[in-house]
């Protein structure tokens, strides 16, 4: 992730204009004309302060509302949500950057905004979707925007020199030409092996390209099997052949700084590295490109959504009808956010057609719809520095196709965020790349995992039987 998280995502997981008039009905307590909002500090520093900020005061100004709008480290949030819960007071919309199942019998559900918003924009994208929506209760405990991209981000300068100049395309490569970069330039790779956010996805993307899982489509545990014996084993290589202890202990930033610091040669992360980069370091940055999600063995390439905006509305709010009303307004107005977050943001709804009036960029002829802005600023990036090579994004126009939820195949359910929240995935990847037998690994995964499922499953939110 970019610096400014330095000091927030280490233990994360650990615990305008007027809005059109709407369906939502009024709530004895939800009448006033105030709205309090909770946002992460976004990674790239003008997105909070040159326009959510003024983009949620313009539109409380135009509807008679008082907006207050305060934000947060990503540390701090499930603690800072568990009490305001608890005490039944705080903020009546409250932003999440991964799914906050867990929190689904303490909030409102939003079925009704996720209706009007797909009756507005078309539909919402299928992952977006399963990260909020829980199919045992029939439940939207959130509601997702937006999200944010995932690539591989490779040097390409070391990767020509080893042979493969276009970088890894499947997992494989970043042992065969990784480690011979290693070896002869001495540049390891950067994947993490610790308890933070990006060793988490890393985990889940490999063993989602190695067609494995924790949970089948029906949310059945299904960890224990000959697929993920083989992508555990595949990550104790890894380590072996082109990465270096640090990666056990590696934060969030870490694969990051590597990167900048000319200290990696290919990391799993959004294009928050390459944004730091083009600041900090230009020509690291100039030679910084992407990758799609690598495949596994058998054609197989997912990489998990890297960040996922769930925005909760806590069941005791005092102004229920004006945060549901935010929100359809926020998702009305995603083109801004996608543009001011210098292209970190992607919308949740492709088919959204672009408003009238100022947008805060210049015009893209042709472009009617979200998904039309995305492609064209992907294509030719409007952030790119003078004499960078054009199209390095344009691998990400895709991205929704190999890009996939927390618990794919299934919902990101409250086991699922257990799990996550748990660090389960990266302590077996790291058990294994220390010596442990992959089996062993495994199995003690597997362990902790079933034991998670069956207390969520007695509370009938996790399907599944076993």
């Amino acid at each position: 992730m970019a610096k400014r998280s330095l000091l927030t995502r280490r233990d994360f997981i650990k615990a305008a204009g007027v809005a059109p008039t709407i369906f939502i009905p009024r709530y004895a307590h939800g009448a006033s004309k105030e709205l309090k909002i909770l946002v992460w500090s976004h990674f790239v520093p003008r997105f909070d302060k040159e326009w959510y900020d003024g983009f949620a005061a313009k539109w409380g100004e135009a509807n008679g509302i008082k907006v207050t709008v305060d934000h947060i480290g990503l540390a701090e949030i499930p603690s800072r949500t568990a009490a305001e819960i608890s005490a039944g007071q705080g903020h009546d919309l409250i932003e999440w950057i991964a799914p906050p199942s867990q929190f689904e019998p303490s909030v409102l559900d939003l079925s009704d905004v996720v209706k009007e918003a797909e009756k507005r924009y078309g539909k919402q994208l299928s992952f977006c979707r399963r990260s909020t929506y829980n199919p045992n209760s029939k439940k939207f405990y959130a509601f997702c925007p937006g999200w944010t991209i995932d690539p591989g981000s490779y040097r390409k300068s070391l990767w020509k020199k080893a042979g493969k100049g276009g970088g890894p395309e499947v997992w494989e490569d970043l042992i065969t030409y990784g480690g011979k970069i290693k070896k002869e330039q001495g540049i390891q790779l950067g994947i993490g092996l610790s308890q933070e956010l990006d060793s988490n996805m890393a985990a889940r993307g490999l063993l989602w390209s190695y067609d494995s899982s924790i949970q089948d489509a029906k949310e059945n545990v299904v960890l224990n099997n000959p697929k993920t014996v083989e992508a555990v084993s595949y990550m104790a290589r890894l380590f072996k052949e082109s990465m270096v202890p640090e990666v056990f202990a590696w934060t969030a930033v870490s694969n990051n700084q590597a990167l900048i610091a000319g200290r990696a040669s290919y990391i799993l992360n959004s294009i928050s590295a390459y944004r730091s980069a083009q600041k900090e370091v230009p020509e690291i940055a100039k030679d910084i490109f992407f990758t799609p999600a690598l495949k596994g063995p058998r054609g197989t390439g997912y990489n998990s959504e890297h960040v996922i905006y769930c925005y909760i509305v806590p069941q005791k709010s005092k102004n229920i009808e004006n945060a549901k009303k935010f929100l359809l307004h926020l998702t009305d107005n995603y083109d801004q956010a996608m543009y001011s977050s210098e292209l970190y943001n992607s919308p949740a709804f492709f088919d959204t057609p672009i408003p009238s009036g100022d947008r805060g960029y210049t015009a893209v002829k042709g472009a009617k719809k979200f998904r039309d802005l995305h492609n064209a600023w992907f294509s030719d990036d409007p952030f790119a520095l003078p004499g960078e090579e054009k199209g390095k994004l344009a691998v990400l126009k895709d991205a929704e196709k190999w890009s996939t939820n927390m618990g794919h195949p299934g919902p990101a359910n409250p086991a699922e965020g257990e799990v996550f929240a748990t660090f389960v995935l990266p302590n077996m990847m790291a058990n294994a790349a220390r010596g442990m037998k992959p089996e062993i690994a495994i199995e003690q995964a597997e362990l902790l995992t079933k034991t998670i499922f069956a207390k969520w499953r007695k509370k009938k939110l996790v399907g599944g039987k076993g």
